[in-house]
């Protein structure tokens, strides 16, 4: 599972770029050094599906934190994050519905908290510290995005179709 996900976003995404490149198009790869970032903010707004930022930033930050402010505007997107991935995983698994959404809510928390006084006492966002904040939020729980049913019902299935044990 964990080979597949880099494979793809690494991987393939990468391949894709360099090809545009050659091609003459100023293509920049979409995942940029993500294990670098020293803080959730970091992590999800400049270094992690970097295309995908880009979209939701313009179609619905900005227009969140116009109406509703800059905080209520972040967990907006992350809401619309875990709603894009349980279209993408539980959906086709049959299951697990409310994962995918609740471990976008954390990391909205998480950026919120790492953005808060107390965060920034204790260094968050910056430095060590930041980083191994980071690692935990967004590592850590990942199992409730790709959670059992979808490795059990889609990831494992799609494997032996193409030749995997």
């Amino acid at each position: 599972m964990i080979g597949l996900v880099l494979f793809l976003h690494f991987g393939v995404f990468q391949l894709i770029a360099f090809g545009w490149q050659t091609a003459g198009v100023d293509a920049k790869p979409i995942m940029r050094e993500p294990l670098r970032a020293v803080s959730v903010a970091e992590f999800w707004g400049s270094r992690w599906n970097t295309a995908f930022n880009a979209l939701v930033h313009d179609l619905a930050f900005r227009p969140l934190a116009r109406r509703v402010g800059m905080r209520c505007a972040i967990v907006g997107v992350f809401l619309i994050s875990g709603f894009v991935h349980e279209v993408a995983i539980s959906v086709p698994a049959h299951g697990g519905y409310g994962l995918p959404t609740a471990y976008f809510l954390l990391q909205a928390c998480a950026l919120l908290f790492e953005r808060s006084p107390l965060g920034r006492r204790f260094g968050l966002g910056r430095g060590l510290v930041g980083r191994l904040f980071a690692f935990i939020c967004v590592g850590g729980p990942v199992f409730w995005l790709f959670h059992p049913r979808f490795v059990t019902n889609v990831i494992l299935p799609m494997l032996h179709a193409i030749g995997g044990k």
